[in-house]
């Protein structure tokens, strides 16, 4: 560990890793700042970038934008009540309200300290649980594997809070798209329908561009017109006066932090409801809870620190298991795979040099994104003053000649075109993206684990409830398929005391 982390250090400051990780934190903040793109659609832009890079540069890069991402997203919900990305929705509670006071500059101060704050938090938590990650994975064989990956599919498909039967068909979906291709226990292809290029599956990248990059764009274009048309909304000040604010409220930090690096840790649950847990606790024990949603600065830092604290805890199911803790890490993914890694066990056990580099990247972005964001934001706000028409004549392009980029193959883009189309009808239709996309990672995990374990017990099914850890992880998925019913029986319990009141 301690050499890896030497290496990755020399690479960060002798091998012009910095110089990535800048144009990484740059290009987070600006794709924070535009509602509907965000870190998502930034990494399925720049892995195709990416090729023919050395793979800690890439780390560099993809540390970059999940660290800038995050704050990016707090400039338009404060400025302009309307979050950047989903988990700064949190921030528009009192982040606009001080906007409106014209106390612009304290908000975004305290969001730019906090987001650095809960930055490091995330990655100093990430440290601590390598270790410990790379001892608990040596217990695990193929059925447990099995059990992790159904359990994370289940997890996500059940944490799209009111939208469980959507969330369920497009991991379907996904599994479809999975086992399309070689049957690599099995031999043989499988739904190619005499079609070459699916032998080796559905690409991946490919894939994540059309669904991330290439809907949402259109998303925008559809939607027409400029984020804001009024220039004086974007008037910046006082910024000095928040960060202070972040050093007197470290009760506030810490608490956003531990719950922000908490919820990311658990595959599918995300940002957004880390952000909004936070804000809620943080108003539930506060002594004036009225002042929350009028301008209190608690409410700026809460759901910030939370923010950020996650990507560090997203990072350790995404690293130690393979299985992603947001959208961001589902897409990191296919940045792994394109550089040649299996995401897994694998990765933390032969290539902790690559850990560190994003454990350091992560940390640095953080409090790189913050301090430049918090000395450009009047300029970096008004990019929500340009014509989304602009807008997608430049993403667009980028979008597809990375998708043809990758393998010079026009088949890449007619994935990344067609997936565009299935991406933006499901954000037209309200159907959750992410369990897609778990799905067609999970798939063929899942498949191959699966047979393997019947392979090793002779067609014994009960191994997967005869070992200890397995059936463990069994009674997990079993809980958490149970979940929104109990939601569903306490929220009913409790209409009905109210009513007898």
């Amino acid at each position: 560990m301690e050499d890896a982390l030497a290496h990755s250090f020399h690479a960060l400051v002798a091998g012009g890793g910095v110089f990535y990780l800048a144009i990484g934190a740059v290009v987070g903040l600006v794709f924070g700042i535009i509602p509907g793109l965000g870190g998502p659609t930034a990494l399925a832009l720049l892995i195709p970038l990416t090729f023919g890079m050395d793979t800690t540069s890439a780390m560099f890069l993809a540390g970059g934008i999940m660290g800038g991402v995050p704050f990016g997203g707090s400039v338009t919900a404060i400025l302009l009540n309307t979050p950047g990305t989903a988990p700064n929705a949190a921030t528009v509670f009192d982040g606009y309200p001080m906007t409106l006071q014209g106390r612009a500059g304290a908000a975004l101060g305290a969001a730019g300290a906090a987001s650095a704050i809960g930055g490091l938090f995330g990655v100093i938590l990430l440290l601590l649980a390598l270790p410990i990650a790379r001892e608990v994975i040596l217990f695990f064989a193929p059925p447990e594997f099995f059990m992790l990956a159904v359990l994370g599919l289940s997890a996500i498909a059940v944490s799209t809070e009111g939208k469980l039967l959507r969330g369920l068909i497009a991991a379907g979906l996904g599994l479809m798209i999975a086992f399309v291709g070689y049957d690599d226990v099995g031999s043989g292809t499988r739904f190619t329908y005499g079609v070459d290029y699916l032998w080796d599956g559905v690409p991946l990248v490919p894939t994540l561009i059309g669904l991330f990059a290439v809907a949402q764009i259109v998303s925008l274009y559809l939607s027409g017109g400029a984020i804001t048309k009024n220039p004086e909304e974007v008037e910046v000040s006082r910024v000095g006066e928040g960060v202070r604010a972040v050093f007197r409220e470290w009760p506030t930090v810490l608490r956003g932090s531990s719950i922000g690096a908490a919820i990311g840790a658990i595959p599918g649950v995300g940002g957004t409801v880390a952000a909004f847990l936070a804000y809620s606790v943080t108003v539930q024990i506060s002594d004036e809870p009225e002042t929350f949603g009028k301008g209190n600065i608690k409410g700026v830092i809460a759901p910030e620190a939370s923010n950020n604290a996650r990507e560090g805890g997203a990072l350790i199911p995404t690293l130690a298991f393979g299985i992603p803790g947001s959208a961001e890490m589902a897409v990191f993914l296919g940045l792994l795979v394109l550089h040649g890694m299996q995401p897994g066990p694998a990765v933390l056990l032969n290539h902790m040099d690559v850990v560190t580099s994003l454990i350091l990247s992560l940390a640095f972005a953080s409090v790189f994104a913050s301090v430049m964001c918090l000395l450009v934001a009047r300029q970096l706000a008004r990019i929500t003053l340009i014509d989304v028409n602009y807008l997608v004549a430049i993403i667009l392009p980028v979008a597809l000649v990375g998708a043809y980029a990758l393998n010079s193959s026009m088949y890449d883009v007619i994935v990344a075109v067609i997936f565009g189309v299935i991406g933006y009808l499901m954000i037209r239709f309200d159907y959750p993206r992410l369990p897609l996309v778990i799905a067609m990672f999970l798939g063929s995990v899942m498949e191959v684990n699966f047979r393997q374990s019947l392979m090793i017990s002779r067609g014994d099914w009960t191994t997967f409830f005869s070992r200890p850890v397995s059936l463990i992880l069994f009674l997990l998925i079993v809980l958490s398929l149970c979940v929104p019913a109990i939601r569903y029986g306490i929220r009913k319990f409790r209409e009905g005391k109210e009513q007898e009141a």
